[in-house]
């Protein structure tokens, strides 16, 4: 397993974060990105997580509520990556594959895409 500090695996949320055009930023509502070091225990090699309403499913009810999540987890993508090339590749992946979920975009879909 690779090492990694946390503060050095959140700065590779933060690089992937801003790799994501203005345009589509500029769209998110609501929603919070947070790292976690282990996902939940029925799913151990969970890289990314997103909770909440996508934005295709929001309505005129959608108001008050706390902000959607989501999860970027540490040590299951350590874990699976052999080199620190391959852990920026990864956590750029799986930030791109949680907002797309944000927009309302499935795991079919982004396996087509290219992002599963």
């Amino acid at each position: 397993m690779l090492e990694m500090t946390r503060e050095a695996f959140e700065e590779l949320v933060a690089d992937a974060l801003d790799t994501i055009p203005a345009d589509l930023t500029g769209l998110m509502d609501n929603v919070a990105v947070f790292v976690e070091d282990e996902p939940p225990a029925e799913d151990p090699e969970l890289l990314g997580l997103y909770e909440g309403t996508p934005l295709t499913e929001r309505g005129e009810w959608y108001a008050g509520v706390l902000p959607d999540r989501i999860s970027i987890y540490m040590g299951p993508t350590l874990r699976m990556c052999e080199s620190p090339d391959e852990v920026v590749h990864e956590v750029a992946v799986t930030v791109v594959h949680e907002i797309a979920h944000h927009f309302g975009i499935d795991d079919e879909r982004l396996h087509e895409l290219g992002w599963g």
